[in-house]
């Protein structure tokens, strides 16, 4: 049935909600005093606003939403609930020192399992498999990039990563090319879709109110002007939780901190056991490859392969439009990078192909932060690894906002904010030069057998 959100793609088309129609949540009728004013009803806001009530339920909180929750990213990701952060171990360790990398790789270890004790304990029943990762190598250079994670898992001690080697890797999956893989334990398969919408109304049940249809224009010192339902109104708030991600570039308080950057997704139809027997990925079990240009993919509950990555370019001025969602340039090359890992799906039907923007900053560095002075906290820069990653931020966010000293307000990320992205055109340059770099970076590594150039190169338009 029809809801007015297909975009969203297979995660919403296969939940259903009251009245099958995901009744908007009212707007506002006037202006409100709130404690909290959170701006995105995604993960992020949606954990903040989860946390700081669960240490306070005292707490007026509003989270402000332009569509309906989980409309952005929260809603349309891959369901890696991974370990995965921005910059690896090795680049927190040269910016913050080994004891700060290790913290670091710890929480969001940790993370995985959190999200799954908070699903659990608020009765979300949102797929959730630990299952790990596997990353196929199918080259010689590949091989080299999967030691080389290998090792730095290692040097650590955090991640556990396990290394494979061909005999083990053919014998198990489908991947007839894969020469050795990595297995990375710390990963879940969850559907997005059914873990923010359920966690929305967690979040309503424990007294924060979710208004949607709020089209946020501006914030300052505690004061959010916005338009619900074309209708000018003011939310005067104790602090304003900036949880925008990717959406956030059409803000002044936002502009240039933050690039919108497209990834897209396929879906097969259901396959039978049969097929995912000789595929070999196991219920709970997401994949990957060490390709520049990246994919990633899971088993969904319902036997479906969900399939996504880049390729998608970037749009002059940091535009978002609905257009941008489905790119058929992009679906077959999603569909071609599918059968060529899988053959088994040469068959299948793609039944789904959806897609959104993630929140790039200028150095690939995700952050979390509270200006006390400016009455402002933020969170996000998750470049595509946000699904786990909100939830550390939202506990962050909780602990700064009532003033504790843990653990996790003294991580490495605390508090960076990174540099602003290049205005036009030379953000669109720069953006764009990147993705292409990504691509003949991979063909170059086919032809030559030997570690890119392009990759070294473009290194510094893509966080490296």
């Amino acid at each position: 049935m029809a809801t007015g959100y297909e975009r969203v793609g297979l995660w919403f088309e296969s939940i259903s909600e009251p009245e099958h129609g995901f009744p908007a949540r009212p707007g506002l009728g006037d202006d409100i005093d709130v404690d909290v004013a959170i701006v995105g009803g995604g993960l992020t806001g949606l954990w903040s606003a989860y946390y700081l009530l669960l240490a306070d339920p005292t707490l007026k909180i509003a989270v402000l939403e332009k569509e309906i929750a989980g409309f952005g990213a929260s809603g349309r990701n891959g369901g890696w609930c991974s370990a995965l952060f921005p910059l690896s171990a090795t680049a927190l360790e040269g910016r913050y020192g080994f004891e700060a990398a290790v913290e670091q790789r710890q929480a969001m270890v940790d993370t995985v399992d959190e999200v799954g004790r908070a699903a659990e304990a608020e009765r979300i029943d949102c797929d959730y498999v630990r299952g790990g990762t596997v990353t196929f190598a199918r080259t010689r250079v590949q091989i080299a990039g999967a030691r080389a994670e290998f090792e730095e898992s290692e040097r650590y001690g955090v991640d556990r990563v396990a290394l494979l080697g061909t005999e083990t890797v053919r014998s198990r999956f489908g991947a007839q090319d894969a020469l050795a893989a990595t297995f990375t334990p710390a990963c879940a398969r969850i559907h997005p879709g059914k873990l923010v919408r359920g966690l929305a109304r967690a979040v309503e049940r424990h007294g924060a109110t979710i208004y949607e249809g709020i089209e946020v224009l501006s914030w300052e010192q505690g004061r959010v002007s916005v338009l619900s339902g074309g209708v000018p109104r003011t939310i005067r708030a104790g602090t304003v939780v900036n949880a925008t991600e990717g959406y956030g570039s059409g803000i002044a308080q936002v502009g240039r901190r933050i690039l919108p950057l497209y990834s897209l997704m396929i879906a097969t139809e259901p396959l039978s056991e049969e097929t995912w027997e000789r595929i070999g990925i196991q219920h709970g079990q997401t994949f990957a490859d060490f390709r520049h240009l990246i994919i990633y993919g899971q088993r969904t509950a319902d036997n479906r392969i969900a399939f996504g990555g880049r390729g998608a370019f970037y749009h002059a001025g940091s535009a978002i439009r609905p257009g941008y969602d489905r790119v058929e340039r992009v679906r077959e090359h999603l569909r071609h990078a599918l059968v060529d890992l899988f053959p088994d799906v040469a068959d299948a039907r793609i039944t789904h192909h959806w897609g959104g923007p993630l929140g790039i900053p200028r150095d690939w560095h995700a952050s979390v932060g509270f200006d006390a002075d400016r009455r402002e906290a933020w969170a996000g820069g998750y470049v595509g690894d946000g699904l786990s990653t909100t939830n550390l931020a939202g506990r962050t966010v909780a602990d700064l906002l009532g003033g504790k000293r843990t653990a996790l307000t003294r991580l490495p990320w605390v508090g960076h904010r990174s540099p602003r992205w290049e205005p036009e055109p030379l953000r669109f340059a720069a953006a764009n030069a990147g993705l292409v770099g990504m691509q003949f970076a991979d063909i170059e590594e086919r032809v030559t057998r030997r570690p890119s150039v392009i990759s070294r190169i473009i290194a510094p338009f893509t966080g490296h």
